[in-house]
């Protein structure tokens, strides 16, 4: 029986709502890792006006993401930060929109298009393993954050952004550090951002729209049907009566942008977790050379190296790109035997729920034998989710698999990193979950493996 209580959670007086959304602006992360162990897997607070409920449970996230996923939509501050540099892309839209905008770049994400990217991400792999000295230090969430932005560039719109790396990574860091700052309704209400960061975030939407106007302006001008994802939404804005550029440009940015920081980010904590977990990554350094022999990876390698694939996805259970997920009810819902107004946000973490004991044991270890053969499938619907889920889940969560593990693949077949000491590693939950000072590593060049 549905009932009209609230869940437990913290005082709902209006001064404990300010405290709450004070606390939260500090870090997040940590108030919802909170308030979940102090109160339980359905939690009721106030973000000022708003009733926000976090839900930990599987049984509730399969409802919002799938059984009622009709009933939800994207928040309004999500939009309206986001809008301002995405515009009206597939991250942003909802309904019918959302529909039209994802069924037009579906084709550029089917199984065999993927499996002909396999190439431009080995390649590119590679150029950049070309660049790496034996024990020379580097930031390694830079270096695959440079990696995956040129690899999604060539495959999806068929574009070199090599030489725009250090702009796109700097702009990505700066418009994520803004929008966070949209998200907290008190500071938004009595500062916003500074006149400097104000400058910064216009500065980096220029940059980026620099870039991606002028990929446009290229394929434009060529007059060429490439058969790329680009060349699908120049024909499909070209037959509408008022041709508009701006919804090109919006969807390129949305699908550029998402398609290369979370490979970027996974594969960041992956090194991470491998040069903490030595035996781990002998393992990896096995499989690899008794597969590859020293030739470069294929899509059709992906079948043969399962502990690889098991590593990227332990690395997406403890460090899931996509941290928070949150949507709002457009209508009264029930979730778990409560009644969510309309207006109602509710907030999901695969972070929190990837970490929960009662789905695995000894949550906080890093153990990729999680994800062995026929393991995954005795998990609950939804205690594993790192690409979302229903109507909304990741439209390249295929791309981004094969992607992570070849690249992984490909590196590990030639170097080991090792984790530079007497450094700070701290996680930073932006829109991203991203390694907040970076992480310092060093290539160590391995034997070359006999050739197969």
């Amino acid at each position: 029986m549905v009932i009209s209580k609230y869940p437990p959670g913290p005082d709902r007086t209006v001064f404990h709502a300010i405290l709450s959304t004070i606390r939260q602006q500090q870090d997040r992360l940590a108030y919802l890792i909170a308030i979940n162990r102090t109160y339980g897997d359905i939690v009721h607070f106030h973000t000022g006006l708003r009733d926000i409920y976090l839900l930990v449970q599987p049984e509730y996230i399969h409802s919002v993401l799938v059984e009622q996923a009709d009933k939800f939509y994207k928040t309004r501050p999500f939009k309206r930060a986001l809008g301002k540099y995405l515009g009206q892309g597939l991250l942003v839209l909802d309904g019918d929109e959302h529909r039209r905008e994802r069924r037009l770049a579906q084709p550029a994400f089917h199984h065999q298009r993927i499996e002909a990217y396999a190439a431009v991400m080995v390649s590119f792999t590679e150029r950049l393993m070309a660049r790496w000295r034996h024990g020379h230090t580097m930031d390694v969430a830079q270096e695959m954050m440079a990696l995956t932005s040129s690899i999604v560039a060539k495959t999806l719109f068929d574009a070199d952004v090599s030489h725009d790396a250090e702009v796109i990574g700097q702009s990505m860091a700066t418009l994520q550090e803004a929008t966070i700052i949209q998200f907290d309704p008190v500071r938004r209400l009595l500062t916003g951002l500074s006149p400097q960061q104000r400058r910064a975030e216009n500065e980096a939407i220029r940059a980026l729209d620099e870039i991606i106007f002028r990929i446009i302006d290229e394929r434009r001008a060529a007059k060429i049907d490439k058969g790329d994802l680009l060349s699908m939404l120049l024909i499909s804005a070209e037959a509408d009566e008022q041709p508009s550029m701006q919804r090109v440009r919006d969807e390129v940015i949305s699908l550029f942008l998402a398609g290369h920081e979370t490979t970027a980010n996974v594969l960041t904590w992956a090194w991470y977790l491998l040069a903490l977990h030595p035996e781990v990554a002998d393992k990896l350094h096995t499989e690899v050379a008794s597969v590859l022999g020293g030739r470069a990876a294929t899509a059709q390698d992906m079948a043969h190296l399962p502990y690889a694939t098991m590593i990227i996805k332990e690395t997406l259970r403890l460090y899931p790109s996509a941290w928070v997920i949150t949507r709002e009810a457009i209508t009264e819902v029930e979730i778990g035997g409560y009644r969510l107004k309309a207006g109602s946000v509710a907030v999901i973490s695969p972070y929190i729920t990837h970490r929960h004991a009662a789905y695995y044991p000894d949550p906080l270890a890093f153990r990729p034998e999680r994800f062995a053969a026929g393991a995954e499938q005795t998990l609950p619907r939804f205690a594993y989710f790192p690409f979302s889920g229903g109507p909304r889940v990741c439209i390249g969560q295929s791309f981004a698999m094969m992607e992570a593990v070849l690249i992984l693949a490909t590196i590990a077949q030639r170097f080991q990193l090792d984790l530079m000491p007497d450094q700070q590693i701290d996680i930073e939950p932006l829109i991203t979950l991203r390694a907040k000072h970076g992480i310092r590593m060093t290539p160590v060049q391995l034997p070359n493996p006999v050739m197969a």
